[in-house]
């Protein structure tokens, strides 16, 4: 086995990393389809019946699949590093104070069906994602736009409600993406699994009970943009869990094994490594968290929050569930990004019972806290189930509170979710950018897309939008600080641990190191059929 390891540095709206091996990058490789699986699900249902639309879709499985045929004016280039143009010749604030910013598309650009694409377009997919203003949470991300004016077939003007440095990043994700009005109506969603976009790929879908079984990307004649696409043709097959997905890349049904491998399929292949099987080990944003429901009776009490804050210990967690892939979390912000500070550390540390319990007599709190934690099954990975387990276990043993765990299939937990049906809950968040606002915003601003009541106007009316007005992100260091001592006194949200990624290939597919980055998007279009070159 060929392992190979990506390296990130600690940076903050920069996140290139250092790569161990390198790929081919001769242009495009024919033969047959690469094939790529996942433990993702896309499934469409009565409380999700488009889950594939930009205006619906706030999942990184999802967002993989449309950031393949889905275009934006803005993309975050190989390595990492501040937005590039895309769909855009170039953009740029025009402003001082970052309240304006105008981009110009390249000419000739066609959506796949060969309509050309304008500056109408991009301003008519982006409001529609605002007057849709999904429950999901989606909208928030372009939020700040306050107007948008075009000027002829390829310029548009974005008008911000007031300074937010973040805007480039922002108009990389797919809620940004650019739609054709032919076939995305205003203010509903396109339900099913089509798509119709100006990206690298076109999609088609084979599905069986309303779920895809096979995503088939085709290299679109019609893309003009800023990526060199290494292959013709690439494959989605989700899996329902990581030990089937495993077979298959053994057996050879597959050529790449992606999200979510097993920490126990990670360990065999580090231990039993295989000749025609390499594991490349990227360095990954993605976090795990609790959430409550800060109206909930059972979680209402600040001092039931933290109390749990206090209890979990995050060490054991992470040794008995996930060794060697995770490492401890106390602070929304993970510890690659510069802002990052540790106040959950500071505050509680780990596993401090006494101190929990002194705090919930204080507050007159009756214990056992009787409490239950769901979680989704099918959605971050088969450990899940173990890792709820041992919250249980760590809650319960300290006699505090009794806790009882759920676990449910993604496509029921995350409309539940929304809806506020829970009181505490487990969830993942890969970064929507590369920038800690998307861990601060995302969670605590109006419109966040766990449907938090949480209001701290603090935050809200001064914090959050303080952080988005430098354009040297490092000057915001201090209001960020300050946002996670608030999140750590609160405790709205209870961080737990951030991972690292990886991915299985076999030994003929290169390009592996850059077809995931490091906030977890998938660039299909960097892996390649052949032998690697240095």
């Amino acid at each position: 086995m060929n392992r190979k390891t990506l390296v990130l540095p600690v940076v903050i709206g920069l996140l290139a990393p250092v790569l161990a091996g390198c790929g081919d990058s001769d242009g495009g490789s024919g033969g047959d389809a690469i094939v790529v699986g996942t433990t993702d699900q896309y499934i469409a249902t009565k409380d999700a019946p488009a889950p594939l639309d930009p205006a619906f879709a706030y999942d990184a499985g999802t967002w993989n699949v449309l950031r393949q045929v889905v275009q934006n004016l803005m993309y975050i280039p190989r390595g990492g590093g501040k937005p590039m143009p895309d769909a855009a010749s170039e953009c740029s604030f025009t402003d001082r104070a970052n309240e304006s910013y105008r981009c110009t598309l390249r000419e000739g650009l066609k959506f796949s069906n060969g309509d050309p694409v304008t500056a109408e377009d991009v301003k008519y997919s982006i409001q529609r994602v605002l007057d849709i203003d999904d429950p999901n949470g989606i909208a928030a991300l372009v939020n700040t736009i306050d107007t948008m004016e075009t000027d002829g077939d390829s310029r548009i003007i974005f008008h911000l409600k007031s300074s937010d440095a973040t805007f480039p990043y922002k108009l990389t994700t797919p809620p940004a993406g650019i739609l054709s009005a032919k076939d995305y109506p205003a203010k509903k969603f396109r339900n099913g699994f089509d798509l119709t976009g100006s990206g690298p790929y076109t999609m088609k879908t084979e599905l069986k009970d309303d779920a895809i079984v096979k995503a088939v990307f085709t290299k679109n004649p019609n893309y003009k943009g800023a990526v060199n696409l290494q292959n013709d043709k690439v494959e989605i097959r989700p899996y329902k869990d990581a030990d089937s997905m495993g077979e298959a890349l053994e057996s050879g049904d597959i050529d790449v094994m992606t999200r979510a491998m097993s920490p126990e399929q990670v360990r065999q292949l580090i231990e039993e490594p295989k000749d025609d099987i390499q594991l490349t080990e990227m360095p990954g944003l993605e976090i795990r968290y609790l959430g409550f429901d800060t109206e909930a009776p059972t979680v209402k009490e600040k001092a039931v929050r933290q109390a749990m804050a206090y209890t979990i210990d995050r060490g054991q967690l992470i040794n008995k569930v996930y060794a060697g892939m995770a490492e401890p979390l106390y602070s929304l912000i993970p510890s690659s990004i510069a802002t990052h500070t540790n106040p959950f550390f500071n505050k509680y540390g780990d596993g401090d019972t006494a101190k929990a319990a002194a705090l919930l007599q204080a507050a007159g709190i009756t214990t056992p806290v009787k409490l239950t934690l769901n979680y989704t099954t099918d959605h971050y990975g088969s450990a899940t189930a173990k890792e709820f387990e041992t919250l249980r276990d760590q809650l319960n043993g300290s006699k505090l509170f009794d806790i009882t765990i759920k676990g449910t299939e993604w496509s029921v937990f995350r409309p539940k979710e929304v809806k506020r049906e829970y009181a505490a809950y487990g969830m993942g968040w890969f970064p929507d950018f590369p920038d800690p606002d998307t861990y601060t915003s995302s969670f605590l601003d109006k419109g966040n897309f766990l449907s938090s009541p949480y209001d701290n106007p603090r935050l809200r009316k001064d914090l959050l939008p303080q952080s988005r007005k430098e354009a040297d992100r490092s000057a915001a260091t201090k209001t960020f600080g300050e946002i996670q001592d608030i999140v750590a006194e609160d405790v709205p949200f209870l961080p737990l641990w951030q991972g690292k990624q990886y991915v299985a290939a076999r030994t003929e597919i290169t390009g592996v190191e850059w077809a995931v980055n490091s906030s977890a998007e998938l660039h299909l279009w960097e892996l390649r059929r052949g032998s690697a070159t240095s």
